[in-house]
């Protein structure tokens, strides 16, 4: 083919047959775009689509994609668009130096940039950016790059994103009830990606075993929903979930931590045939890990079946002392001969999808009680019944009570490492979240 010259536009057969609510988002020609729709819509398909036409349209120039974080950004949209890429044959050079790629059929070059360091994003022209989770993104993000779309030799200024409705946040109020100027929005219906419904038929099912009816309608539904102010644990009713517990003997027992230092934070409980048991909680003012490791030897030591240990990730990271959280925990429990295995993830889930899978399990979309707690978990149910976010926002109050929150993350650290959807559910055939 050549070099291509930078003023010529050129033009690749694709494959791709988008969705209806996928073709609407392309034709837009709005300056500023929007694709808002539920899980499995196809909204990071449509993002990376968008990006190579304009890539197209737009030789030589440089457009930007971003994400909420370099993780989503790595896993989810930057592996959709190599996907495409390479099925296509679309020749690129990638620098993983620079994190940027470089479309050789049109000389158009793509820079990837997580946005929640947003003061990082002045500086260069851009022809086109186009962004992943926007209701994850901070607003200051959005406006840095609209001031940074002014390549004078683009032939076609773009902004876009995609996103699942997150409440009547900037998002909703920017693009969709106080549209402005130059603002289009396009947004999709549940059920429409048909491909999707081919190959997993029961991906709503699936979904309403998981979600609480409210975070269903959201996230299986596309639909905004009013979460500010409210109660958290919305799904939590203590006529329904505390009762009297005793531990199975021949399960093992499932301890789960926050490390906060005042207090120090832990539920212990069981799972069986799905149910969620939390048998006892363990707060300590002013404590150490080893200090939360002794109590939970003295309530439980004698415990045959063994210990799984879940929690913050924070416990990763190395104290003054040089060892982490984890790395006592070990130690103390190898000295004390508790047989211990450990699922503790590398990052911590995102607070909304932890929070909403808990509520799934409290009193899931399907019917029934997954989850109840021994009434002897007196702090664990303030937190079901006080915990709220805080006003005008999606953002849970950890302020009102300092107390608040901590064994309820503790129980959602468990909940999110055993009950999060799993299989073949994403744009690259990856779990939700």
């Amino acid at each position: 083919m050549g070099r291509p010259k930078s003023d010529q536009v050129r033009y690749r057969l694709i494959g791709y047959s988008p969705l209806p609510s996928q073709q609407r988002f392309h034709e837009s020609a709005a300056r500023f775009k929007g694709f808002s729709g539920p899980v499995g819509a196809g909204k990071s398909q449509a993002l990376c689509q968008e990006a190579i036409r304009l890539c197209f349209q737009n030789p030589g120039r440089m457009g930007l994609i971003g994400a909420p974080t370099y993780p989503m950004l790595r896993d989810s949209t930057q592996a959709t668009l190599f996907e495409i890429l390479d099925t296509n044959r679309l020749p690129y050079d990638f620098n993983k130096a620079e994190n940027s790629l470089r479309m050789k059929d049109s000389a158009a070059r793509i820079i990837f940039r997580p946005v929640d360091d947003f003061e990082r994003l002045r500086g260069t022209n851009l022809a086109w950016f186009g962004l992943d989770e926007l209701t994850y993104c901070p607003e200051a993000a959005w406006l840095r790059l609209e001031g940074r779309l002014r390549d004078p030799k683009a032939k076609r200024l773009c902004g876009f994103a995609v996103w699942t409705p997150k409440g009547f946040d900037w998002v909703y109020q920017r693009f969709i009830s106080e549209r402005k100027p130059g603002y289009e929005v396009t947004v999709a219906k549940p059920f429409e990606n048909r491909f999707l419904l081919e190959s997993i038929p029961d991906f709503y099912e699936r979904l309403q075993g998981s979600y609480d009816e409210k975070f269903y309608q959201q996230e299986a539904l596309g639909q905004y929903l009013s979460l500010s102010g409210s109660l958290v644990y919305h799904a939590f009713h203590r006529a329904d979930h505390v009762t009297d517990l005793s531990a199975r003997p021949w399960l093992p027992l499932r301890w789960a931590l926050d490390f906060n230092v005042d207090p120090m934070s832990s539920v212990v409980a069981q799972i069986e045939n799905g149910m969620v048991l939390v048998l006892d909680e363990i707060v300590l003012r002013h404590a150490t890990t080893e200090q939360a490791c002794e109590k939970f030897c003295e309530r439980f030591g004698n415990h045959a079946a063994g210990v799984v240990v879940y929690g913050d990730a924070s416990g990763n990271h190395a104290k003054t002392t040089g060892a982490t959280d984890y790395q006592m925990i070990r130690e103390y429990f190898r000295v004390a001969g508790v047989e211990t295995t450990y699922k503790v993830p590398e990052a911590n889930p995102e607070v909304r999808q932890r929070v909403n899978l808990l509520n799934g399990k409290l009193r899931p979309v399907t019917g029934g009680i997954q989850l109840q707690v021994d009434r002897r978990c007196t702090e664990l149910i303030k937190d079901f019944e006080q915990v709220s976010y805080k006003a005008d926002s999606n953002e849970v109050d950890k302020d009102r009570d300092r107390r608040r929150t901590h064994l309820s993350d503790a129980l959602g650290y468990l909940v999110w490492r055993e009950f999060r959807p799993q299989g073949p559910v994403g744009e690259q055939g990856r779990a939700l979240f």
